[in-house]
């Protein structure tokens, strides 16, 4: 106990629960951006969701525009089945056969940006269109759980 400023290590990467309070800890499961304790956002471990991933972004532009036109620029949220139907008609992955669906993930499963968006996606919201290692992608969010 000698070291006074050792207790701040706990926070760093929440991967020490011991010393890490209950905030604290879901506070730092996030890539580093605060605040996302208050919603419920981005401290679940794992995550239920769909995507659509473009390996071009005009062709992700195009399907999230048939989304938009559709739901969101009426400020609803797509069904699941309508956000199926465009990422079978769109998507370059093999989930796309499925509808898009790749289940429930845990943290930690995805690679940077896919794992910050889908993690911080809202129940029933649809991403922005984003880019990663693999393209292009837009999530639908379909759970969340701890």
């Amino acid at each position: 106990m000698g070291k006074g400023a050792k207790p701040k290590e706990s926070g760093g990467k929440g991967k020490g629960k011991q010393a890490a309070s209950g905030s604290d800890e879901n506070a730092s499961k996030g890539k580093g951006k605060g605040g996302k304790g208050q919603d419920g956002l981005g401290t679940c471990t794992y995550v239920k969701a769909r995507h659509i991933l473009c390996e071009k972004q005009g062709k992700i532009n195009e399907a999230y525009k048939k989304l938009e036109d559709g739901w969101l620029s009426n400020g609803d949220k797509v069904p699941p089945a309508e956000f199926a139907k465009v990422a079978q008609e769109y998507s370059e992955c093999p989930s796309g056969k499925k509808g898009g669906d790749l289940g429930w993930f845990p943290r930690g499963k995805m690679a940077g940006p896919f794992q910050d968006v889908a993690f911080n996606t809202p129940v029933g919201a649809t991403s922005a269109p984003f880019k990663s290692t693999h393209g292009y992608h837009v999530i639908l969010s379909e759970g969340r759980k701890n």
